[in-house]
């Protein structure tokens, strides 16, 4: 039987290899690696942008990892620069703000747009988005326009149409969330819905060039659903964001949107960017789970990585998990890490009064319910789930725990993993166990990474 120590060892290497995953994509260690100022050339990425090529750098962009990617890129354009050459506005949450930043009258100012832990556009927002749109659609045509785009921005960068309200626009947000659409499907709607997202910020746009930077938190990486693409001309089809909001809201879809959208369905035709706009993707999921291989390595496990396309249901991917442990484990001489990237979902219908939690929180319990049916699986096995920004639902915590101290925990206080799940409360249960993961904002985001360390028989 597993003592306590070594239990608390196993949990500390899983932890090790997921914060590796996280270190690599660290938005100042990203932007250091894209964004230099060397004699007369600004590199940005793949880019290169001769001094006298522009008059102004203008930097616009949200999301959690914003404040991070504002502190690199200032690190490597220097203080003169910065002073003579930049202004900007940024959007991010609010416990990401750090808040001497403002008070210094620094180039680019960094805006609360939304409360910790609430993925939701909120008037904050809003009155920073108006400034974006205001710096970009004031740019004179030789300014260079720098975006930075990470996870969580398409909360951060809300714009309704004239035509529609924030409440209207909050509540067919959070109604597709709750009732299990997809990133793909919610970014869609939204992209309609929006001033800036959809290509909006590049329509908006005076200048003749934009770069924009993006930190991904999508899988597949597509760039019209990262932050909903204000950079990027995307597919504009309001029957088809209609038919999205008809399969979840039903009769609930307010009647301010169901007219809008009737209305610019029989628009032939929008405007079009007049700018030459660059996007490339400096940090994704998969670049965090190579780093997680080469921390397990150092560690002595074996790995197998299974991608950044694990998404669907929160239990699904558990059972999914326990299956490929208890195959695996049969076959191992030495130890082994299984890494999975990608986003899952949390379906919350017939869920009166749900619980709290997020969907790495729920994975983690719905793997502990699993492995209560494999003893023996569960005496050589830890796992650790945990979204790489941080935050997991609206709570405190990034993720959670699964292994054996969990499990005899939860015994001792007679608490039923079944119970918790069914109705979506696994923070509580975790938090009772000793199960939750709590890291704090990590400035970045690129979805979620699930390690499970499975030892020799």
């Amino acid at each position: 039987m597993t003592d306590e120590n070594q239990i608390q060892k196993r949990r500390q290497q899983a932890l090790t290899i997921w914060r590796a995953g996280v270190a690599e994509i660290d938005s100042r260690h990203l932007i250091a690696n894209n964004v230099k100022l060397q004699n007369d050339l600004l590199v940005l990425g793949d880019q290169k942008f001769s001094l006298d090529q522009f008059r102004n750098l203008i930097v616009v962009g949200g999301g959690k990892a914003g404040q991070g990617m504002v502190a690199g890129l200032e690190e490597q354009l220097g203080s003169e620069f910065l002073n003579k050459r930049v202004k900007g506005w940024v959007n991010v949450p609010a416990d990401c703000l750090d808040e001497n930043r403002n008070e210094n009258k620094t180039a680019i100012h960094v805006h609360a747009a939304r409360p910790a832990g609430v993925n939701e556009p909120r008037p904050a927002g809003v009155e920073g988005t108006k400034q974006i749109l205001e710096l970009v659609e004031n740019a004179d045509p030789q300014d260079l326009v720098l975006v930075l785009l990470s996870g969580g921005g398409s909360a951060l960068l809300p714009a309704p149409v004239d035509a529609i309200s924030l409440e209207d626009k909050l509540f067919v947000t959070r109604e597709l969330s709750r009732r299990g659409a997809t990133i793909e499907e919610l970014n869609f709607v939204r992209r309609h819905l929006s001033k800036i997202k959809g290509g909006g910020l590049a329509r908006s746009c005076r200048a003749n060039t934009i770069m924009t930077m993006i930190i991904s938190d999508v899988i597949g990486d597509p760039l019209e659903t990262i932050a909903s693409g204000p950079t990027v001309a995307a597919e504009r089809d309001p029957a088809h964001a209609l038919s999205i909001l008809k399969k979840y809201l039903r009769q609930e879809i307010p009647e301010s949107i169901k007219i809008y959208l009737a209305e610019i369905g029989r628009q032939n035709s929008q405007a079009e960017s007049s700018c030459n706009v660059f996007n490339q993707i400096i940090g994704s999921n998969a670049i965090a789970l190579n780093a997680c291989e080469q921390a397990a390595e150092k560690l002595g496990f074996d790995f197998v990585n299974t991608g950044s396309f694990n998404q669907g249901e929160a239990h699904l991917l558990a059972q999914k998990i326990i299956r490929e442990a208890l195959n695996q484990g049969e076959k191992i001489s030495k130890p082994l890490c299984l890494l999975y990237g990608g986003e899952t979902t949390v379906s919350l219908n017939g869920v009166d009064v749900p619980g709290k939690g997020g969907r790495n929180q729920e994975v983690a319990l719905a793997v502990v319910q699993e492995l209560n049916k494999h003893p023996k699986l569960a005496d050589r096995f830890v796992l650790i789930a945990g979204g790489t920004d941080g935050e997991d639902g609206p709570t405190d915590a990034a993720g959670g725990f699964a292994d054996l101290d969990v499990i005899r925990q939860s015994e001792k206080m007679n608490l039923s993993p079944a119970d918790f799940l069914a109705r979506h409360d696994a923070y509580h249960f975790l938090e009772s166990c000793s199960g939750l993961l709590k890291t704090g904002p990590t400035h970045t985001n690129v979805m979620d990474i699930t390690i499970a360390l499975i030892w020799p028989n």
